[in-house]
């Protein structure tokens, strides 16, 4: 059964009294919601709204305002205990402050000097065959071979990792053995009854022209416990400058302390090396200057089919927030250069001929 309708009587009485209650009455009065709730949600809701309009119009203020932050290393870093108790180093490693770096191309897999030239006893690429390159990395390994002989203060490190599937060992430790076998190792001679110094080493985990030259500074460090202050490279003539103008600069390098040598194939062989080093090498880093992303990323995941990976951030703790740095969008781009502490910084204000 309906109520029945309110008179109109009584509607009158509850209108005259509701008319004569107070603001704060009605603001407290109980109801699903109260009023006084209603209004502070409208408040909240403007409040949330006027903050979020700011946040938006000058979002691009505060992004101008704010600083790039780079991580450091935390530094410095001590390797464990375990590993140090196996280093012991020859007071002649201290002395020594040339870096010759000779990049590898190819592994060897003979152990007869006199079948050095022999194309079966290298795995190669498809294009390394015939054409002269064989001999042009034997030369690269006796050029290296030959200038860090001359210079008492150098170190000769061949580079290069273990970037073929059908290989037992690196290209570094290959070339290493063809300088082994043809006797050309430079060699200090013994001091205070120490043993002789061989000045030679090999970096073992290089996939690309980038890291021969970053990660032979780092295994320098790891040999001798102090950075280079003079680098050579040794290698391709075309590739010069791929080294000297943008891996040199991608790692800050001074220009007066590097030094390319190059020796090429010969021939037609030499124009179409050249041609291929443009397009396949030093154009895609012009755009990707670290060789992280893209085509160059996919480079050097093809030469590591041993998934192996490098001691570098143990044993050179400076280099790890460049060896990580891979600049995106967020950083200004694919070619924005490293902008951290390095320990070379301070060669920039020394000249050549006062170390």
């Amino acid at each position: 059964m309906l109520p029945l309708p309110v008179s109109l009587a009584v509607r009158k009485q509850f209108s005259s009294t509701r008319t004569r209650r107070s603001t704060k009455d009605v603001l407290l009065t109980r109801s699903r919601v109260t009023n006084l709730g209603l209004l502070l949600l409208a408040c909240f809701a403007a409040f949330s709204f006027v903050l979020n309009l700011g946040w938006y119009f000058f979002a691009d203020a505060r992004a101008v305002e704010v600083p790039l932050v780079i991580e450091r290393p935390r530094l410095p870093y001590t390797p464990p205990t375990s590993v140090l108790d196996t280093i012991q180093r020859d007071e002649t490693l201290s002395a020594l402050t040339h870096l010759i770096v000779v990049a590898g191309h190819a592994i060897w897999k003979g152990n007869d000097a006199a079948e050095i030239l022999d194309e079966d006893q290298w795995i190669l690429e498809i294009y390394q065959r015939g054409g002269g390159r064989v001999n042009a990395f034997v030369q690269h390994i006796m050029t290296g071979a030959q200038l860090a002989a001359e210079d008492a203060n150098s170190l000769l490190i061949f580079s290069g990792g273990q970037t073929r599937p059908s290989s037992t060992t690196t290209e570094a430790e290959s070339y290493m053995r063809i300088a082994v076998l043809s006797d050309v190792l430079p060699i200090s001679p013994p001091v205070s009854g120490l043993d002789v110094t061989v000045r030679a080493t090999t970096e073992d985990y290089a996939l690309d022209s980038f890291q021969n030259l970053l990660y032979a500074i780092a295994r320098f460090h790891e040999y001798t416990n102090r950075y280079p202050e003079n680098i050579t490279v040794v290698g391709y003539e075309m590739k010069r400058r791929r080294f000297t103008e943008l891996h040199r600069a991608a790692l800050r390098w001074p220009e007066s302390r590097f030094r390319y040598i190059g020796v090429d194939v010969d021939g037609e062989e030499a124009v179409k090396a050249k041609d291929g080093e443009i397009m396949n090498g030093y154009l895609p880093y012009t755009f990707d200057l670290y060789g992280c992303h893209g085509l160059l990323l996919s480079k050097r995941r093809a030469r590591n089919p041993f998934h192996r990976f490098h001691p570098y951030y143990t044993s050179s703790p400076e280099l790890a927030t460049l060896m990580n740095w891979c600049p995106g969008p967020a950083e200004g781009g694919q070619t924005t250069v490293y902008g951290g502490p390095l320990p070379w910084d301070h060669l920039d204000n020394v000249s050549s001929g006062d170390t």
